[in-house]
């Protein structure tokens, strides 16, 4: 009897999660440890050890993908009945450790969790980092803006919390994983608009940091991805939930705002946590804040649901309400989308079909676009778009040169900025109209020439037009497009009249390779307009830019 008690506890397992700015380590035990630790140096080491507990699992155990942690192994414990536990790193760690009670579900038993953090020096590379914008790939062309749309995508769970369980065993964590990288490859395709993943891999993170990923990268949006989860496998549907700071709506949603608590213990972290040391801190600007993220929480959330409504059965027909903290940003709009109800047998083998996935994902950027394509962020390469070009009079400018430069006509140009007549003023900036017929008044030795064109990034129908002095329409008709939306890389055949080469000054520090890539031409093609015998360059030389 008396040794049984000394060995009342077992070490039944270890699973190592490595993430961008920690590694965590779960040691799965039969009873709640009773532990203690300390570090060493030359070489650096972190040693814990379990009292009163016995080993049930193989050691030692090398760790890979991870930035802190190299090997995991036993050592010679201090005394009798404690299991010692060396954990090699390749820095100086300081952990934070903690136990976890058993789940409700009987998913997991008792565990001690043991997080490291990562050293700044051994992080390379910003696992999070984005594609870069388009005012980071190409100066600026448009005015009026050409920033990005930032849209935060987050997988739900991961890691130590796989989120609800299908009946085969089927993880949550796993589905919104495949689904968050469909939608966010989606985002990233599109001109003027860029996707940011709050987890890239099966690792953790607190509910709270999602959130601040999202503002990190200066999100407009931030869309959750779940799998809805219930007590019984009868519930079916894809639901949109959005904030309510006061209560859920629905059984299904107080199950949901349970779950996340639940989530949220699994990784070892509190819901509400937060700094409340003053309460009324900008306690108004919040209110507004909130109130504007919640209509335009809203506003995405009816979109998105219209579109799932199109491929899967839903669960109600408008967003719902619940208190998540994944929604609490009052700054970034934000809604979280449940993608069906893994615990339904036969929604949890759609979940985990490829087909199904890359519908659902269709569905949320569909949704997602649509809402940025009526409301464009100020500065953005969608309101420039969506407003069209805005150009700043220079000195020695008119009405027809500005007219004749950008393919449109005077009287277009003062419909557009409501001149009355034909005066302008240096410093003055105009609207060009964007998809605005070309003037008709053209030579009569005018030939079509038939260009094809490759889209670029921060490329849309409105400036191309411009480009090429042509309308819209016409860019329509010749390829037979159903919307205007563009795919970086798709062709375009033009049909222009008398193409006129773009003039160029060459400025301090550029090359012909340089002002090619500019105008998405090849050096050869300049070499041979210019007639150049050489590729040097002298500064406020003017090159003729062909425009094929």
């Amino acid at each position: 009897m008396f040794s049984s008690l000394v060995m009342a506890n077992e070490l039944k397992g270890i699973r190592v999660w490595p993430a961008p700015d920690e590694t965590r380590v779960v040691l799965d035990v039969q009873d709640a440890a009773a532990f203690s630790y300390f570090t060493l140096t030359k070489p650096d080491r972190l040693v814990v050890d379990l009292k009163k507990t016995s080993l049930k699992t193989k050691l030692p155990l090398t760790v890979k993908d991870s930035a802190v942690l190299k090997k995991i192994r036993s050592s010679s414990p201090p005394e009798k009945g404690t299991y010692r536990l060396v954990f090699e790193t390749k820095a100086g760690v300081n952990p934070t450790i903690f136990k976890l009670a058993p789940t409700p579900d009987g998913h997991y038993g008792h565990r001690l969790v043991l997080d490291l953090p990562h050293s700044k020096k051994l992080v390379k590379t910003q696992v999070l980092k984005p594609k870069k914008s388009v005012t980071e790939n190409k100066k600026a062309v448009l005015p009026y803006g050409t920033d990005d749309i930032v849209v935060a995508v987050d997988a739900g769970h991961g890691g130590e919390d796989p989120g609800s369980i299908g009946p085969s065993k089927k993880y949550e964590k796993n589905v919104t994983m495949d689904i968050a990288r469909k939608v966010a490859a989606k985002i990233d395709a599109t001109p003027g608009m860029k996707a940011v993943l709050t987890r890239r891999g099966d690792y953790f993170v607190n509910l709270n940091k999602r959130s601040e990923i999202a503002r990190k990268y200066k999100a407009h949006l931030l869309v959750s991805i779940h799998a809805d989860g219930f007590h019984k496998p009868q519930p079916r549907g894809a639901s949109v939930w959005v904030l309510n700071t006061r209560r859920a709506n629905s059984e299904i949603g107080r199950w949901l705002e349970q779950h996340e608590k639940q989530s949220e213990l699994l990784g070892g972290g509190d819901v509400l946590s937060g700094d409340h040391d003053d309460q009324y801190l900008s306690m108004a600007v919040l209110d507004l804040q909130f109130s504007h993220s919640q209509k335009e929480g809203y506003d995405v959330a009816s979109r998105v649901l219209k579109e799932l409504s199109k491929i899967t059965t839903l669960h109600k027909s408008k967003p719902e309400h619940a208190s998540l903290a994944v929604l609490k940003s009052p700054d970034i709009p934000s809604l979280l989308v449940e993608t069906g109800f893994i615990t339904n047998p036969k929604e949890e083998r759609l979940l985990n079909s490829r087909a199904h996935q890359s519908k659902l994902a269709n569905a949320v950027y569909k949704g997602v676009l649509s809402y940025f394509n009526a409301k464009p962020p100020e500065g953005t390469l969608f309101a420039s778009r969506k407003n069209g070009i805005k150009h700043k009079v220079t000195s020695g400018q008119s009405l027809s040169i500005i007219a004749a430069k950008y393919g449109t006509s005077v009287s277009n140009l003062k419909h557009a900025n409501n001149l009355r007549s034909n005066t302008l003023k240096v410093g003055q900036v105009l609207v060009i109209p964007g998809g605005v017929a070309v003037a008709s008044t053209r030579s009569a030795k005018s030939v079509v020439k038939t260009v094809n064109h490759t889209v670029k990034r921060g490329e849309y129908l409105g400036k191309i037009a411009v480009d090429y002095g042509v309308s819209v329409a016409s860019i329509r008709s010749l390829n037979k497009l159903h919307s205007d939306e563009l795919a970086v890389g798709q062709k375009l055949k033009i049909n222009g009249r008398n193409l006129k080469p773009i003039q160029h000054t060459v400025q301090r520090g550029e090359f012909l390779g340089k002002i090619a890539s500019r105008y998405g031409t090849s050096v050869a093609s300049i070499r041979e307009a210019n007639k150049l015998r050489s590729d040097t360059l002298a500064v406020g030389q003017k090159l003729t830019i062909p425009r094929s």
